[in-house]
């Protein structure tokens, strides 16, 4: 089984973010890059089916040369090789999904997984897009995933219960917390790593279906203010408030 994994170099949650002079991108000075979240579950599952049932897991990232250091990280998990795409991997998810495909077409993996979605953008497009450009059959928001032979049987979270998808492989699935639980890199993960390849490639030319026109922070939060007296008082001066203030009523 040949298995391609879809990963995303996201900010740190704890990075502090600056909008760049541009006004529509990220400042990436002093931002701490990572694997992002959904698809560290994606990628654990891929090892975990190489360990229980054979299989060579390729760990794939969209972007420039400092997208190598999540590969790297890939690679000390247990990813057996992994692909640079040279293009804009925090652009639009049609335009990356695109990308892929064009890599991945007749290449002949049996399984595609990626997260559900990608920590920043949120838009949970790029794997059913993805499905759809290399027609094949698709399970997403994946918390169980069973493989039979050239079978899938994927469980999913919905309101009030589960639903099962199954289908044929190929197939694409989307990774959703609670599918795994994903390891941290051993000493001697890091030090294979550093043996294993890392294969370059020239992103194929796209048609984005969307673009940034402007990015912006959140405006300040007003100060807060603490009313006085008893709790009666405080009461009264706070209905008053969201009637006349916040027009609540």
């Amino acid at each position: 089984m040949k298995i391609l994994v879809a990963i995303k170099q996201v900010p740190d949650t704890e990075s502090r973010i600056k909008v760049a002079a541009d006004g529509c991108s990220l400042d990436p000075a002093d931002v701490k890059w990572i694997i992002s979240p959904y698809d560290e579950y994606a990628l654990e599952e891929a090892i975990r089916i190489k360990e229980g049932k054979g299989a060579e897991v390729v760990a794939l990232t969209v972007g420039g040369e400092a997208a190598r250091d999540v590969l790297k990280n890939a690679l000390a998990l247990g990813a057996d090789s992994a692909v640079l795409l040279k293009g804009d991997g925090q652009g639009d998810a049609y335009a990356v999904a695109q990308m892929i495909a064009a890599y991945a077409k007749d290449k002949g993996f049996d399984l595609f997984l990626c997260g559900n979605k990608g920590l920043g953008g949120d838009n949970a497009a790029m794997g059913p897009m993805l499905a759809e450009l290399l027609n094949v059959a698709q399970a997403n928001v994946v918390v169980k995933l069973e493989l039979g032979d050239g079978t899938f049987r994927a469980e999913r979270e919905v309101e009030g219960g589960s639903e099962v998808v199954e289908g044929a492989l190929p197939a694409v699935i989307t990774a959703q917390k609670g599918l795994n639980e994903p390891r941290y890199a051993s000493l001697k993960g890091i030090m294979a790593a550093k043996k294993k390849t890392i294969e370059e490639a020239d992103a194929a030319p796209t048609t984005a279906g969307s673009c940034v026109t402007t990015l912006a922070l959140p405006p300040e939060r007003a100060a807060g203010r603490r009313l006085e007296g008893e709790a009666p008082a405080q009461a009264a001066a706070l209905l008053q408030a969201l009637k006349d203030e916040a027009k609540v009523f």
